[in-house]
């Protein structure tokens, strides 16, 4: 009987982080089925929220929300055209119709009334950072880089909003530039340098001395020493607002995987040291080093420390670095929470959402080779 018991409670222990499991090598693999799914899945969201712009009704999401979406689901796009020539024709114009969406007006107006109605993209030289613009920027490059019929008006935008970050962050002994007044976020900021090397990827552009510069005082001064994790919010001279946290530092590692292979490197080991593991799920812990706080807009629901945002960015870095270990424990957290389901060619994690299906198929499709 005892040994029965113990047979029992071994299988209850290990079945759900089998079950969890089962599909985390495959994505680890970058299995065509999957992908192909989930990219179907964001491809159906980009013709709804058309068909609804095309009736008058408004896009399936508004104001930051829809641009992060539009933004992930550009990237991903871009991603696997990248991974997989063949499905380029299918995959590349959509990409380029969902960045074209990031620079929407209702995408940015919460960032407009906070500068007090001045909009970056119609003040190109202005004095202020405007760092949001840089997920717009981003999702443009990436679209430009595998559209052959990238539009012109959209490669002039991209240019501009270049040239003007370029000139910020070169201007800034920090390497931080503003998102609203008076507070940088060093993950926009790895966002920009993001943006910045991608149009340099697909223009031949030399951006190499503001990339340089940007990265030297991201580890000089965005980086809290005894934790390897960014400081989440900083003022432009380079003070802190708020602790070190693992979910800024996770998107952090994945943008900067587009600019700077070895700092991705290094913002991905401080957040790993931040996973916390049961039964063989993992999930990151928001805050470093001691520090403590409640959930918040970039974290998500924080409970018991853990971080949902957090978790989910983990995975992007995790497969990027191939650390098939971590990529397996979080993947079974977001399989459990997400719950996944296939429904004809299509495949979405139920409980996600538009948003979160975004930014799984970027986290998931991100690969190894996006800084070159």
């Amino acid at each position: 009987m005892v040994a029965g018991l113990v047979a029992a409670v071994t299988v209850a222990g290990l079945l759900p982080g089998w079950w969890c499991g089962r599909d985390a090598d495959a994505w680890f693999r970058g299995d065509p089925g999957r992908v192909h799914g989930l990219a179907e899945e964001l491809l159906a969201f980009e013709a709804a929220d058309d068909q609804r712009r095309a009736t008058g009704s408004g896009g399936e999401l508004a104001d930051m929300w829809g641009l992060l979406a539009h933004q992930m689901t550009a990237l991903g796009l871009a991603q696997i055209s990248l991974d997989h020539p063949e499905w380029r024709a299918r995959y590349a114009p959509v990409a380029t119709r969902a960045a074209a969406k990031t620079l929407r007006p209702e995408m940015r107006s919460v960032f407009t009334v906070g500068w007090h109605g001045e909009d970056g993209v119609t003040v190109p030289d202005s004095p202020h950072g405007h760092a949001y613009l840089s997920y717009p920027a981003l999702a443009l490059g990436m679209a430009r880089l595998v559209d052959p019929a990238f539009p012109p008006d959209l490669a002039a935008q991209q240019d501009a909003l270049v040239t003007a970050y370029e000139r910020r962050l070169l201007a800034s002994p920090t390497g931080l530039i503003d998102t609203f007044p008076g507070e940088a976020y060093p993950t926009d900021v790895a966002a920009v340098a993001a943006a910045i090397a991608v149009h340099g990827r697909a223009t031949g552009v030399d951006h190499s001395a503001v990339l340089a510069h940007w990265a030297r005082q991201l580890r000089a001064v965005q980086i809290d020493p005894a934790t390897g994790l960014v400081w989440q919010r900083m003022g432009s001279d380079g003070r802190a607002h708020d602790a070190p946290r693992a979910s800024g530092t996770g998107l952090a590692a994945y943008f900067a995987g587009f600019a700077d292979r070895a700092l991705a490197r290094d913002l991905a080991t401080g957040l790993f040291r931040e996973e916390r593991s049961v039964l063989g799920f993992g999930a990151i812990h928001e805050y470093g080093g001691g520090s403590t706080g409640p959930g918040d807009i970039d974290s998500g629901p924080v409970v018991l420390g853990i971080s949902v945002s957090a978790t989910a960015f983990a995975l992007a870095p995790a497969r990027a670095f191939g650390n098939h270990d971590v990529f397996t424990r979080v993947f079974r957290t977001a399989d459990l929470a997400g719950l996944p389901m296939r429904s004809g060619d299509r495949l979405r994690f139920t409980n996600a959402g538009a948003i979160g299906n975004a930014l799984l198929l970027a986290f998931l499709t991100s690969g190894p080779e996006l800084a070159r």
